[in-house]
């Protein structure tokens, strides 16, 4: 009892604020997963493929206007700008129930709110990152990051299927108006910490402009398990997240599942994540950094594979389920210690653009394999889409740090 008690104090009370801000601001975001496209399918009757740009093009906008302000985070007090990033969707998103109610909603506005929502996520994940190493001792890292993903997974296992139930009670733009009054609250929640920032590192005497915006991703280059780490990170979150929709397809149009059903396909496992996040820090201390890196680094990837085999039935829910849940699980233990060694690696005057850079990169990654997997799913089948990203996603496993020992010192 006495470790958790210290480990309690280590962490603080501001740490306890900037948790509070973030896992409202979680929520919030769970609660209204996809429901852009949803208003525009509901209110404004667009095609499948004006939905399919709203999600491609504010992902790659957002990131495109993201580039240049990586410097611009660096160099500035990170509070502050996690503040106004909070401030910014909050006002963006609030504009659609307002258009809305006045019946002047448009695709245009939608798919601009979309973009300035996605380049405001960036900016707060950049200036995060930067912050919380600031404000966590170091012994604590893994920890607080392992309640960070708790508080996600919980939000991804709650806030959908509420989100679904509010939006058929209240209509379309009600877990909009709840997100943005989330990132409100989020805001606040950042005020209250009152502990002062470290000054943002000065910029260097005649830097260029563009040395410094791609100075986050010279930093990854450099060093070998960061490199290895960021190719690794990118490719399996593009190949999961690309089979998704293919997944949803599936099981709705193919198998006939209903949403319930599916809700349950999905909200279930999260439960393996918020475990998984909670053995994270214990699993590091007993076997170490680099084995748990590499072991479920490794482990999260074996999954995906099983969900081509998916059949009709309660069965097949089963196979979903217990898929799921192994996959979240180890992503569970291997996101925070993964996260951790990021933070402490990475240089403290590039950290924000290290963490912008990983950002815009993933999600560029991410939309090229999505695209590129609904191809393949039109030219075969969802199912053997799904079972080519599969095997891709074990080969990613060659992308860790292996022969990299430089890691141990960060145990």
């Amino acid at each position: 009892m006495g470790e958790d008690a210290g480990e309690d104090t280590g962490l603080g009370r501001d740490f306890g604020w900037l948790w509070r801000a973030f896992a409202v601001s979680s929520l919030g975001t769970w609660l209204a997963l996809d429901a852009i496209p949803l208003i525009a399918i509901l209110a404004l009757d667009v095609s499948a493929t004006q939905v399919s740009w709203i999600s491609a093009a504010g992902g790659a906008a957002g990131a495109l206007l993201a580039v240049p302000l990586g410097p611009w985070v660096e160099f500035r007090p990170k509070r502050p700008l996690m503040i106004r990033a909070d401030l910014v969707r909050f006002l963006a998103l609030m504009t659609v129930p307002a258009a809305y109610g006045l019946g002047v909603l448009s695709y245009v506005q939608l798919l601009v709110v979309a973009m300035l929502v996605a380049a405001a996520d960036i900016v707060f994940v950049g200036a995060g990152g930067a912050h919380l190493k600031a404000l966590v001792p170091e012994r604590h890292l893994t920890r607080a990051n392992g309640r960070f993903e708790a508080v996600m997974w919980i939000s991804t296992a709650i806030g959908p299927p509420a989100g679904g139930a509010l939006v058929g009670m209240l209509g379309p733009v009600v877990t909009t108006v709840l997100n943005a009054t989330s990132y409100l609250l989020s805001a606040l929640g950042l005020r209250a910490i009152s502990a002062p920032e470290p000054a943002p590192p000065a910029r260097g005497a005649g830097a260029s402009r563009l040395a410094e915006v791609v100075e986050g991703w010279r930093v990854i280059a450099r060093d070998p398990v960061l490199r290895l780490l960021f190719a690794n990170t990118a490719l399996v979150s593009a190949l999961i997240m690309a089979t998704a929709p293919l997944l949803t397809y599936l099981m709705l149009n193919d198998l006939h599942f209903t949403p319930l059903e599916y809700g349950l396909g999905f909200g279930i496992p999260c439960l393996g994540g918020l475990a998984g996040s909670r053995l994270s820090a214990p699993l590091v201390r007993r076997f170490g950094q680099r084995r748990i890196l590499l072991g479920f680094g490794m482990a999260r990837a074996l999954w995906l594979v099983g969900l081509a085999f998916v059949g009709p039935g309660t069965g097949g829910l089963l196979v979903v389920i217990a898929v799921e849940l192994a996959m979240i699980f180890c992503m569970g233990v291997y996101n925070p210690v993964y996260v951790t060694y990021r933070l402490r690696s990475a240089p403290n005057d590039a950290l924000a653009r290290v963490l912008t850079a990983w950002t815009i990169s993933g999600r560029a990654v991410t939309a090229a394999a999505t695209a590129l997997w609904g191809g393949l799913a039109w030219l075969t089948s969802p199912r053997t889409a799904i079972a080519v990203a599969g095997i891709l996603l074990i080969g990613t496993g060659a992308l860790l740090p292996w022969r990299e020992r430089a890691m141990a010192g960060h145990s």
